[in-house]
């Protein structure tokens, strides 16, 4: 480790804060709820840390308003909830959307549906992925897996709201939320702004020409043409900017795939099955948009070394299942895809899902 490098014990959410102020975030908004509070207390006291300005408002809603007129004049904002507060934000991060404004939204999910429980789950993927608003629009997805991905995913989310012009969401848990691992910083932390120059944001016209940033777009087909233009767009998001972790899949005649906290169940998972004589393999998206769909549909048309078979993919996930749906997208019929869910705050073990695997290959061997 360098001189300039120092290793702190911190929870996922005051890594994720600590990544934001990394990134230059100079205005957050929030609203407290369980299981992200650590995070709006990093945040309140890290902003005037920086030059920053923190609110505690009176509601989501108005969070995700206040972190649209920060952006609306060029601030990196952000602001954070879980999933309740996140449904509540949704109006705001479709305005977001169609005015082509860059922000940071995280969301630790808990259980659900309605106020659910505190517990730790991840059944907010297809409102973060397929559009919670309305309209036809995505936002860029990252589900970090450690701590230390915590810190250095909200730090890209920023970059990449940036870049693209478009909100990003982290889409962390209650188990990455409230865990505590050591985190590797830089001991001087010097706040960057963005390099890309921001001439689309409202700073007064100054003796320019007047900017308009809006979303009611009433002229005939100019509506049919900024939702072709931001297609357009995101398809070059989806060539450029999906990420993934690939464990042992060459060879794998079973690829366990999950993301976040249950990736970490899984990797070990994989690791013991191979143990026991089955190649497992792991595949963890890390953009949830852009999904992998790519990495998972050629992996899916290799045939097993072995060649006895065609592989299967194992899904799993703290919900009744919803990325095993871009999973048997992206497969395409190629392989046979398993699921294994355990919703509303559970958590599914190692032990557990070494023994489905199992079972499922013993009833796969006999046929």
């Amino acid at each position: 480790m360098t001189k300039n490098m120092k290793k702190i014990l911190m929870s996922g959410n005051e890594a994720c804060g600590e990544g934001a102020v990394i990134a230059g975030c100079k205005f957050y908004a929030g609203y407290p709820i369980t299981p992200q509070n650590e995070l709006i207390e990093y945040m309140a006291r890290r902003m005037p840390e920086v030059g920053g300005v923190f609110i505690q408002s009176e509601s989501e809603i108005a969070a995700i308003n206040m972190v649209f007129g920060a952006s609306l004049v060029g601030e990196r904002a952000m602001t954070s909830s879980s999933s309740p507060g996140i449904s509540l934000k949704q109006e705001g991060i479709s305005y977001l959307a169609g005015c082509e404004l860059p922000a940071v939204i995280v969301n630790m999910m808990r259980g659900g549906p309605g106020l659910g429980n505190i517990a730790p789950a991840q059944s907010d993927y297809f409102q973060a992925t397929k559009g919670g608003g309305h309209g036809d629009y995505h936002i860029i997805v990252l589900g970090p897996s450690t701590v230390q991905e915590m810190l250095e995913l909200t730090s890209l989310a920023f970059d990449l709201a940036d870049k693209y012009r478009m909100p990003s969401m982290i889409l962390g848990d209650g188990i990455l939320g409230q865990m505590m691992e050591p985190v590797v910083i830089k001991s001087q932390v010097a706040s960057h702004k963005s390099q890309i120059k921001k001439t689309w944001a409202l700073t007064g016209c100054k003796g320019r020409e007047p900017r308009i940033i809006r979303s009611l777009l009433l002229n005939d087909g100019a509506l049919e043409a900024f939702n072709n233009k931001l297609q357009a767009k995101y398809k070059v998001i989806k060539d450029k900017e999906t990420r993934y972790e690939a464990v042992n899949t060459a060879d794998a005649e079973i690829v366990l795939v999950g993301y976040g906290s249950v990736a970490r169940i899984l990797k070990s998972a994989a690791a013991k099955l191979r143990h026991k004589g089955i190649k497992a393999g792991l595949l963890r998206p890390i953009t949830l948009w852009p999904f992998p769909e790519k990495a998972l549909g050629e992996i899916a048309k290799k045939a097993c070394p072995s060649g006895r078979r065609a592989k299967r993919f194992f899904v799993v996930e703290m919900s009744c299942g919803q990325m095993v749906e871009d999973v048997k997208l992206a497969v395409c019929g190629n392989a046979k895809v398993e699921f294994y869910g355990r919703p509303g705050g559970g958590i599914p073990s190692e032990e557990e899902i070494i023994k489905k695997v199992m079972t499922n290959e013993k009833a796969q061997n006999s046929k």
